[in-house]
Order: structure tokens, then sequence, then C-alpha cells
């Protein structure tokens, strides 16, 4: 009979299964964890980061700066994106900024290639960028087409061009993530945000499927849910003090969330050491809802 336990044979990441002369033996001697299952860096690593303007996205960006990452700034609004990129160059980091519509395919390929011409590569897609901050509450019955239509347009297919335009760099290179953002308002069916709620939805599918058709590749791919999160952007509606009461009254961890309880788990996720988890959709909302 043969001993399973006398060497245990662990598969590098991004290396095809029948490459046997690539895989790793560990015998009993040693603790059969590979050096990149301990590499919790993103130092130098090109992280595109949409929406990186402002709110979360420009959080990401500085924090994944000061992790010595490359963060790059693409946003619509490009003169927001070239402030954060002076504030992270200021803090003594790199960054570069790029104008781009995310639900137009030639700006997100333009973006791609001004993006690899300049470093060379694309090692992490951050699909932050939304359609939200400006929107009403309105009931599904009252919500015009066109909003419907731009909603879904930069939530959903944005993220998805966005993807394939990064896919072919990652795939050349053997390694890639790419985490996709979700929202609390999707398990929690937040009512008057019905296109929001069902873009929001729509990454989490997202996210499973281009995991299976990504795996292969050596590129991961998940998704954050976050919990409603303060930053400095003005919304049309803003909560009231009795909701943001409900809402921590609910939480395990009751205090309020900020952009800043996103950065942990966004760098990990970007970091060899998350290289056995794809598919997956993660929530980061102080324990108000919960996964099973």
């Amino acid at each position: 009979m043969t001993n399973i336990s006398s060497e245990l044979q662990v598969q590098p990441a991004g290396s095809a299964l029948a490459a046997s002369d690539e895989t790793v033996v560990h015998t009993p001697k040693d603790s059969g964890v590979p050096e990149w299952a301990r590499d919790f860096t993103v130092a130098d690593r090109v992280v595109l980061i949409t929406g990186a303007g402002q709110g979360i996205g420009r959080e990401l960006a500085r924090q994944f700066a000061a992790a010595g990452a490359i963060p790059v700034l693409a946003d619509l609004n490009v003169v927001n994106a070239q402030r954060v990129r002076d504030e992270i160059i200021a803090d003594g980091g790199r960054a570069t900024a790029f104008q781009v519509d995310i639900a137009d395919p030639t700006s997100t390929s333009d973006l791609v290639q001004a993006i690899v011409a300049e470093h060379g590569r694309i090692d992490i897609l951050i699909n932050n960028a939304a359609v939200f901050a400006t929107l009403d509450k309105r009931h599904f019955e009252l919500i015009p087409l066109e909003e419907w239509d731009r909603v879904i347009r930069v939530n959903v297919t944005g993220p998805f061009l966005c993807a394939r335009a990064v896919a072919p760099i990652m795939r050349a290179a053997g390694w890639g993530r790419i985490i996709n953002v979700s929202s609390d308002a999707v398990p929690k069916g937040v009512r008057n945000y019905l296109h929001y709620v069902t873009s929001k939805s729509a990454m989490i599918g997202m996210t499973n499927a281009m995991a299976r058709e990504l795996g292969p590749d050596g590129i991961n791919v998940n998704c954050i849910r976050p919990g409603p999160v303060a930053t400095e952007v003005e919304r049309a509606v803003n909560p009231t003090i009795d909701l943001r009461r409900m809402q921590l009254s609910q939480q395990c961890l009751q205090r309020g969330m900020v952009h800043t309880d996103l950065v942990g788990l966004m760098i990990f996720l970007s970091t060899p050491a998350s290289g056995f988890i794809t598919g997956q959709t993660i929530a980061c909302d102080g324990g108000y809802t919960h996964s099973s």
C-alpha cells in the first residue's frame, strides 16, 4: 500500500496540472508550504483601479501605493484621478493616472494598451467604478429606462470590458488577479434601487463564471461585498441617522464602516498567498450579513 503521507505534491500557482516537471515535491521533513503561500506582498505589482478618483477607489490607490504597488488610477474624471496620483507621489509612492469610460470598449482597450506601454504589464484589476451616489431612490416602476441602461452599462458592462481587456495580458504572464465589487444591497434586497441591486448581483455571477474560465490561465477572480461605506463622496440620497443606528444595531461589530476597512482584504486577494482562493464572494460589512 502506498503511504500517501510520505510525499505531498503542491502545484505552483499558474502552472498546468500536466506540467509534472514544475511540480514541487515536499517531504515530511519540511512544512509542505511553498514559498508563494507565504508571500503576502504586492510590492511592484501594477494595479489597475477603476473609479480611483474618489471614494473607495481613491483610498485603495493610496494604500496599495503605501504597500509598494504601482496603482494605475483610471477614472472618467481624469482631474480627480490626477489629483490622487499627485497625492500618492507627494507621499513617496508611485502612480499613474488615465481617463477612461469603462462602458466604452474602445476606451477600455486604449487604456490597457497605454498601461502596458508604460508599465509593461497589468497584474491586478480592481473593478471598483460604479454608478450609485448620483441615483435617487425610486420604485422600480418609476426608474427611467435611460437611467436603467446607464447603471447596467457602467456597473456590469464596464467590469466585463475591463476584464476582457486585461485577460490576455494576465494570461501571457501566467498570473493575475481580478477583484470585482458587489454590495450588501444584494442579499438585503434594498428597496428603490432595483437597477443598482441588479447590477451588483450580476457581479457575483460574473465572478463565479469568470473564475472558471480564467482559472486554467493562472488568473484568480474574486468579489468583495462591502457594507455601507462612509466616504467623502456626496450622495443624492443620504442615509438618515435612524437608518445608520438601525444598521449598527444589526452588525456584529458595532461601528460605522469606512473605506479603509476594505484595504486588508483587497490587498490579500491581490497577493500570491491568496493563490488557492478564486470564484468567491467575500462579505466585508462588520457582520451585518452572514454567508453560509
